[in-house]
């Protein structure tokens, strides 16, 4: 079995003592972060160690930041595009884990429709496509996982109507979204739970009970090219995780395939 997590810990030091206890619970072969928020000098690589786990990263102070954590020794680490535009390292780490490439993605949140933050956010989903148009095969074993910062679908988010101009259920933000996806991935989550609404990973810490109303967006994902989608078991949304002491706002999202 290979079971594979992502989760954005809105400051990885913050979340340590529940890192701890949910590493030791559920042993993922691979754990992809995002919002680590921490420069590299500073990133706590000895806690992983501790854990067990090889760790890569890198990251910025206060800002973005990226890891991918695992239990086998990780090959070809790149980080950011490489595609001559903003490389962004720390928004984009891929590793390859026990033959299986995987790519950990931060994308940008784009603040507001009419912001250039949010044409930076649809230029990066269309150079994060061509990232995988140059390295990659539909047709091989793939993984992309992340705060992709995108609800795909209407059932993704608590009021399709209301939040059809924020910039993370923008129809232009969706619409390159499904440009990645289209280019050869299945969303893992979504092969195991078709059409399952109310299914979230993100509950904003700024509205009140946001948790218990679940009020919230499925915007973490783990995605998967056809010939690893097939071997995939089952995937599921840690809930009780954003229910622990010194949560994200975020939760974990896991997969596990037959391999």
């Amino acid at each position: 079995m290979f079971k594979v997590a992502t989760f954005n810990a809105n400051s990885v030091r913050s979340r340590l003592p529940l890192l701890a206890a949910w590493l030791r619970r559920e042993r993922p072969d691979v754990l992809c972060l995002q919002e680590t928020k921490v420069q590299d000098p500073d990133f706590p690589e000895g806690f992983f160690r501790e854990q067990g786990y090889h760790v890569v990263f890198r990251g910025q102070k206060a800002h973005a930041g990226v890891a991918i954590a695992s239990l086998a020794p990780p090959q070809d680490v790149r980080f950011g595009l490489d595609d001559g535009g903003p490389p962004d390292e720390a928004r984009l780490v891929q590793a390859t884990v026990r033959g299986i490439p995987i790519v950990n993605a931060y994308v940008p949140q784009g603040q507001s429709p009419d912001s250039p933050l949010f044409a930076y956010k649809l230029e990066w989903l269309e150079r994060l496509r061509a990232y995988f148009a140059r390295h990659f095969s539909p047709r091989e074993p793939l993984l992309l996982c992340g705060d992709l910062n995108v609800a795909p679908e209407e059932i993704d988010v608590h009021d399709p109507k209301g939040l059809r101009d924020h910039v993370d259920f923008h129809p232009e933000a969706r619409a390159a979204l499904e440009r990645v996806r289209a280019w050869g991935f299945v969303d893992v989550f979504r092969r195991h739970h078709p059409g399952e609404p109310g299914q979230y990973t993100f509950w904003d810490y700024r509205v009140r009970g946001a948790l218990e109303r679940n009020v919230g967006w499925r915007v973490d994902h783990i995605w998967a090219t056809p010939p690893l989608a097939e071997k995939s078991v089952r995937s599921w949304i840690d809930r009780e995780a954003r229910r622990m002491e010194k949560p994200s706002d975020h939760t974990f999202l896991v997969a596990e395939f037959g391999l």
